[in-house]
């Protein structure tokens, strides 16, 4: 298996740290209205053990989730797997795919990265995204695609 662009770790940092800035600012505001309906709530009562319970998901588990990220394309099929607790390993043969995007948010253009999303025939799981690849790579992958499509239908 192919691993991901290290910049695809960075990605996954940002939106880890996002979700868990939410969270520890929620706890705050709950903090702080129970605080003036409890007089005796001492300060940091919710805020630190919700900073603690958020410091696996936004410090160790983006480098744990990057690790398990693997692609590999052959001539009839890409093969992507990911997932820590639950391995996810997904076959999406190239005769069905019908339609390929190269796309790039701010997170991961500001990382180098981009998301190649296959739409495949069928209705369910008929998206496929790959993230985690250089333009580069993502602009190949779908080109190659492409051609293969191509002497499909001829």
């Amino acid at each position: 298996m192919i691993a991901l662009e290290r910049g695809q770790l960075g990605v996954m940092r940002v939106h880890a740290l996002i979700v868990g800035v939410f969270i520890v600012a929620v706890a705050l505001v709950a903090e702080a209205i129970l605080h003036t309906a409890v007089a005796d709530l001492v300060f940091g009562a919710i805020g630190l053990p919700v900073l603690l319970l958020i410091a696996y998901p936004v410090l160790a588990a983006p480098p744990r989730r990057y690790r398990a990220w693997g692609y590999r394309i052959d001539a009839e099929e890409l093969h992507i797997a990911h997932g820590v607790w639950t391995r996810v390993e997904t076959v999406v043969p190239l005769a069905r795919v019908q339609h390929i995007d190269v796309s790039q948010g701010p997170i991961e253009r500001n990382f180098g990265v981009s998301r190649l999303v296959l739409h495949t025939a069928g209705t369910m799981h008929s998206r496929v995204v790959l993230p985690g690849l250089s333009r580069e790579t993502a602009e190949t992958i779908r080109d190659e695609v492409r051609a293969r499509i191509r002497e499909d239908t001829l």
